[in-house]
């Protein structure tokens, strides 16, 4: 098996996990959202400290935690992917998937929006059609439903922002993970400690909560690495094309194992954004760097 493989292996496996992540969430038997992300920081730091140790990457964990000007973008990192993890467990809670599954579709948009907005970055043509055409599909359930799909554009900003603020900090993506569930640590700690008090934990009130509460920090970071293994081995445009495996199976699920309804303005705001990353994808292939032949 050649790297290259090896790396689109590592790449389907990590986004078929994130997308199979709504039947790993529904499995949770009232459980709050809050109290599972709460666990999710727990576990995950645990984990992630266990796979740190035997990675030997302790050297760039404590040198993050030495350096100010680091640490302060690393726990703004913390709060955005805190804050879209809970938005996404509240999604799959509430049965609201399809919206979860737009959100993930939204997000290379936003970073393209985020770029040219933030970073100055230039913005191809086809780009801005792209953008242009993801929020006529929001305009779309705003107009014909009545309302803004809050936890899709809740998802892609938070996750969007996530990645911009991420590619600031000088950290691997295990490294990073680790130091920014290593900052919500504490408050997490407070929170399981002041539910404990209350009686309001679920962690102990059967096997059931408590193996998945556990078990939500391995899955997590399982796939965190997967993604590593991919990126290493493969262009960032084919990291691209894999990325969109990940909504499309939430979509898939939320039609066909949770059986939510779709409306023909919801399918419409779909098609228009679909469009909208066939457009952003064939600019973004058409456009890249070439690597030039050289003659002998």
């Amino acid at each position: 098996m050649t790297e290259t493989t090896r790396g689109v292996w590592y790449g389907l496996s990590a986004y078929s996990i994130w997308g199979c992540f709504p039947l790993f969430f529904a499995l949770f038997q009232g459980v709050p959202a809050f109290e599972i992300l709460v666990h999710r920081i727990i576990w995950s730091c645990v984990f992630l400290a266990l796979v740190i140790t035997g990675l030997r990457r302790w050297p760039a964990v404590r040198a993050a935690l030495r350096d100010p000007s680091q640490l302060w973008r690393v726990l703004a990192c913390a709060v955005l992917i805190a804050a879209n993890w809970g938005i996404y467990i509240y999604a799959v809670e509430t049965r609201h998937v399809l919206q979860a599954s737009l959100g993930y579709f939204l997000t290379p948009l936003v970073n393209v929006a985020l770029g040219m907005l933030v970073l100055r970055e230039r913005m191809g043509t086809w780009q801005m059609v792209a953008v242009v055409l993801a929020g006529i599909g929001i305009l779309i359930q705003l107009v014909l439903l009545g309302e803004l799909p809050w936890l899709s554009i809740g998802l892609a900003l938070s996750f969007g922002t996530y990645g911009l603020v991420r590619k600031q900090v000088l950290l691997d993506g295990l490294s990073g993970l680790f130091v920014e569930t290593l900052l919500l640590l504490p408050p997490a700690l407070l929170v399981f400690g002041w539910l404990v008090a209350e009686g309001a934990s679920h962690f102990t009130d059967s096997l059931h909560n408590g193996s998945l509460l556990l078990a939500s920090g391995v899955v997590t970071a399982i796939p965190l690495l997967l993604f590593a293994g991919a990126a290493r081995r493969l262009r960032l445009a084919t990291v691209g094309f894999l990325m969109y495996i990940n909504p499309t199976l939430q979509f898939a699920i939320a039609l066909l194992v949770f059986s939510e309804p779709i409306s023909e303005a919801q399918l419409m705001s779909f098609l228009v954004i679909w469009i909208a990353l066939c457009l952003y994808s064939w600019s973004s292939w058409h456009y890249r760097p070439r690597v030039p032949v050289r003659q002998e």
